[in-house]
């Protein structure tokens, strides 16, 4: 703003007063600003309560409530710092939404409401969001709550303008709501075009690779660490012992992060999964003794509120059999970054019988626009368009759509790579319009 641009305020932290209250931390954040050359106002936001105010503040800064919506929330903020100008930074339009939930929304009389009695009363607000979005590649968050809550790919929000970038029914509400308090004579900016959406008809996927003809090099380990121990921070990891001793019975993970694939001599057995409290599956006799187990572990998203934010991924602790430790492991990084996806070593084979499979196909586009990839026919995984990393889906829901970007596609032909946790048959995908 200062220097002729739209920028009028800089936030100093975000909810810091959830967390800490070190004010040579926060002073610090701002002198380093300063120093930049930026002298805008400064502000902090935090919850509206006096204790994360009296932890998460500067003296003279503006602040930020997250969210303030009424009279009691504001004047916490005005008694605490009563010479300072007060705003709700965050107003929620929508909520995330987790694996395994119910769509996140919030109605329209809500908001109605709600900005109503911000703009009669002459409060700032900041809408978030206002446009929804999309945590591509491996970037979904997650929380912890009773038990952990990995989010799904969209982060649409039910956002007034929703992750296709249209605006929504909601938008018009909020939008017809500003034009109530605009001076006689004035209006609002006409909207721009919408961007081109399309439809692609059914694609097949008729090339297959398994997990395990495409494995790096090996880690040794006595025992299996977390993949940030092996330089690895997403993706998938793949824990490799021998069985010495009892090859069934109760096999123990310790602290899994977050998704696991049980394998007998690559035989799949069943799978483990944190967000629904598991930590154990049982291994079945054989007829022949077992000689391998293998763990294939899905790192879902790391927990970015709350006190849970140290959130190692793969195998955190100790993996036990009958209440045995198991040791001496083999340990294989899967980031499946594009040197790995590069080399994948694909085949015709139409079916693999040991689940965790790459599947390939192509797709020809004579015009490009945006579109969602409706990967219900499937069961858990990942999907790649054009090297592009769309993020996860998951058959449990609520999302079973990916947003496919007109900037990912070109004319003539794509190609579409999808690993998927359980199937051992390529289903079929196809390019539709909307997300629900």
């Amino acid at each position: 703003m200062t220097e002729g641009g739209p920028i009028i305020m800089l936030q100093i932290e975000n909810e810091y007063g959830s967390y800490g209250n070190d004010k040579s931390y926060l002073r610090n954040l701002k002198a380093l600003w300063q120093q930049a050359g930026i002298n805008i106002p400064f502000y902090t936001a935090n919850g509206a309560s006096r204790a994360m105010l009296e932890a998460g503040t500067l003296p003279g800064l503006i602040i930020g409530l997250d969210p303030a919506i009424n009279e009691k929330q504001f004047d916490i903020a005005y008694k605490f710092e009563p010479n300072v100008p007060v705003f709700c930074s965050e107003y929620y339009s929508g909520g995330l939404t987790h694996w395994g939930e119910k769509w996140t929304t919030v109605g329209i009389p809500k908001i109605l409401k709600d900005l109503h009695w911000l703009m009669n009363n002459k409060k700032s607000f900041n809408i978030y969001v206002v446009d929804g979005g999309t945590n591509f590649g491996w970037t979904a968050g997650a929380n912890m709550g009773k038990t952990y809550e990995p989010a799904i790919t969209s982060y649409d929000y039910d956002a007034p303008i929703n992750e296709m970038g249209q605006p929504t029914q909601k938008y018009f509400a909020i939008r017809k709501l500003f034009e109530g308090y605009l001076p006689i004579g004035k209006n609002l900016a006409q909207l721009p075009p919408s961007l081109p959406v399309i439809t692609i008809p059914v694609i097949k996927l008729n090339e297959t690779a398994s997990i395990f003809d495409n494995l790096p090099k090996p880690v040794s380990s006595v025992q299996p660490e977390p993949m940030e121990f092996y330089n690895q921070y997403h993706g998938f990891i793949l824990y490799e012992t021998k069985l010495i001793g009892p090859h069934s019975g109760n096999l123990q993970i310790t602290y899994l992060h977050d998704y696991a694939n049980i394998y007998i001599d690559e035989k799949y057995i069943g799978n483990i999964d944190r967000s629904k409290g598991q930590d154990s599956i049982e291994l079945p006799k054989t007829k022949k003794p077992a000689k391998e187990l293998e763990i294939l572990v899905e790192a879902m998203g790391r927990i970015n509120y709350g006190q849970y934010l140290i959130d190692r991924k793969g195998i955190t602790d100790r993996v036990t059999l009958n209440g045995i430790t198991l040791m001496n492991w083999n340990v294989y990084n899967l980031p499946m970054n594009s040197s790995f996806m590069s080399n994948l070593k694909f085949h015709n084979k139409m079916k693999i019988n040991k689940p965790g499979i790459f599947f390939k196909g192509t797709f020809n586009l004579k015009k490009l626009g945006d579109t969602y990839l409706d990967m219900s026919k499937w069961d858990k995984g990942i999907v790649w368009v054009n090297g592009h990393n769309l993020g996860r889906y998951w058959n449990i829901g609520p999302q079973q759509r990916l947003f496919l970007p007109a900037t990912f596609l070109k004319k003539g032909k794509n190609k579409v790579i999808v690993f998927d946790l359980h199937k051992t048959k390529a289903a079929t995908i196809e390019g539709v319009v909307s997300l629900k």
